[in-house]
């Protein structure tokens, strides 16, 4: 039987979802029904085939799956709301909200339902999202459902629920961490003679080609970084002066940080 899904609050994050689950095959545009306030929002996918609607309780009636994508301050009045519908021997919740724990949606909407907790990056819109996943009572099988549905757009990990907010630091919070690194080599680029376009170009290819070196062939960085640098060579010499400048500390010294905000966060959301 083919499995009902719920998006309730259809932004990016549960809209980019809703595509790669379509396009993936894991899924028909008919048996996902997107959720919002405001539908006229949503009338493209209405039209691709999508049911949309601004009923959260009869889209989680109608559903085998449910995911939460409203924002967190939307949350309580939304699991209040849907909670009357909610069917713990049917219901499989997804939460993408962040710092919620599994604890937490369990508390309003029953001991017994099965929740998970996922953390796609905004990479998700082109399906290349880290998605890292956690939960505290869900099956086997469910976790293998979850881990499905979010391979459609980028790669999964499953963590334990405690290292959410570190996964945040490294993974959600690190896409705007590469960006300016890549933004840094342009500006460099520029100043050692290219024009802006041509620079940046140079250093999105550049990166992206580090990044699937390493993919595809599953090697270290340090083993790739060995290959393209020869004694009293101009890139060992360009690598240590970044280093000298704190460039490896300075990095992990803003992960380290951007997880102590993140959980600081979460304690003030409860």
């Amino acid at each position: 039987m083919t499995k009902k899904i719920a998006i309730i609050g259809s932004g990016n994050i549960g809209i980019s979802l809703a595509k790669g689950l379509v396009k993936a095959d894991f899924a028909q545009a008919a048996d996902i029904t997107l959720t919002r306030r405001n539908i006229d929002n949503l009338k493209s996918f209405a039209d691709a085939g999508f049911i949309v609607s601004s009923d959260n309780k009869q889209a989680v009636a109608a559903a085998d799956v449910v995911i939460l994508a409203v924002l967190p301050q939307q949350l309580n009045t939304v699991l209040d709301e849907i909670q009357p519908s909610i069917n713990a021997t049917k219901h499989l919740v997804i939460s993408v909200i962040s710092g919620v724990s599994c604890a937490a949606v369990r508390e309003k909407l029953g001991d017994d339902v099965e929740v998970v907790r996922v953390m796609p990056n905004t990479a998700i819109a082109i399906g290349q999202s880290m998605t890292c996943m956690a939960s505290d009572n869900a099956s086997a099988e469910n976790i293998a459902d979850v881990t499905r549905m979010f391979e459609t757009v980028g790669s999964v990990v499953k963590i334990n629920e405690d290292l959410m907010t570190s996964a945040t630091a490294l993974c959600a919070c690190g896409i705007a961490f590469f960006l300016r690194a890549i933004r840094a080599a342009s500006q460099g680029g520029v100043e050692i003679g290219f024009h802006a376009d041509e620079a940046l170009k140079m250093a999105v290819q550049t990166a992206k080609g580090a990044a699937d070196l390493l993919l595809l062939h599953g090697t270290h960085p340090e083993s790739e970084i060995d290959k393209v640098t020869s004694p009293k060579g101009c890139t060992i010499a360009g690598l240590n002066e970044m280093e000298h400048n704190g460039f490896s500390s300075s990095l992990i010294k803003g992960i380290k940080l951007s997880a102590l905000k993140a959980g600081n966060l979460y304690t003030k959301e409860g």
